[in-house]
């Protein structure tokens, strides 16, 4: 992977940032569904209107997936996969927690990952074999061992839709708020993969993985994580769950999330 390609990469999505950082406000107030999903959309067309163009050009031979919650096998080559605005659903009530996530999947595994939180400033890259990095320093996820040290997180997004997705979900966090310090439920989940990544998180797990998260788990995987599946094989965009965690507690998780 081409320094000259990261750095591309890296200023389209700090340009759409900047984009969206124009649209965000702390006041935002949404009165119903109808404006909140009207804000939604718009908030993602702004993104892919900055980084298509930006990262067509840097790459032209890469196909394109801002379908940010697709699933399911990707086709073989290079794929520029997009998730334009992570946690848009904060961003569009007025909080601080979201993203902009970027990765290219090649033949079905990331090789690039960027992932940029505009109100903090932080940036975080990986390249595959390249290492993990926030603001241009290196990153290497925490040293824990033990699961009641662990600060744990999950994403998932509007179970009450799945009623059996409902009720796993409420059994694995049952069963991690027995054993890890703290849990939290929030999104984005490229969010918490970064924080992961960082060292800031332990462990996260996912029962509804899509494609978009490929970014978040880049990171991690290149500051020395482990993210499998939820039967210990080794992750890829097709995963239906996983589990993403620092290697020393990761058998625990796992143990806690399939009892």
């Amino acid at each position: 992977m081409t320094q000259e390609l990261l750095s591309a990469t890296v200023a389209a999505v700090r340009h759409a940032g900047s984009r969206m950082a124009t649209r965000y406000s702390t006041e935002s107030r949404q009165p119903g569904l109808p404006e909140l999903l009207a804000s939604l959309r718009a908030n993602d067309a702004a993104v892919v209107d900055i980084l298509r163009p930006a990262l067509t050009a840097a790459l032209p031979s890469a196909g394109w997936l801002n379908d940010e919650h697709g699933s399911g096998p990707m086709a073989a080559g290079e794929w520029w996969l997009i998730d334009p605005v992570g946690g848009n659903v904060n961003a569009v009530h007025g909080m601080p927690d979201w993203n902009i996530g970027v990765s290219l999947v090649r033949d079905g595994r990331p090789v690039l990952a960027v992932v940029y939180a505009p109100v903090p400033d932080e940036m975080f890259t990986a390249t595959e074999g390249g290492g993990a990095f926030l603001n241009g320093v290196r990153l290497r996820v925490s040293a824990k061992t033990s699961l009641d040290a662990v600060l744990a997180g999950t994403g998932q997004a509007q179970p009450g839709h799945d009623p059996d997705l409902a009720e796993r979900t409420g059994s694995a966090l049952t069963a991690m708020l027995n054993s890890a310090l703290c849990v939290q439920v929030s999104v984005p989940v490229t969010g918490q993969l970064a924080q992961l990544a960082a060292g800031r998180m332990d462990v996260h797990w996912q029962f509804d993985n899509v494609r978009s998260h490929a970014a978040g788990v880049l990171l991690v995987q290149e500051a020395g994580g482990v993210v499998t599946d939820l039967e210990g094989k080794p992750w890829e965009p097709a995963t239906t769950s996983y589990l993403a965690a620092a290697p020393g507690v990761h058998a625990a998780a796992l143990d806690v999330l399939t009892r």
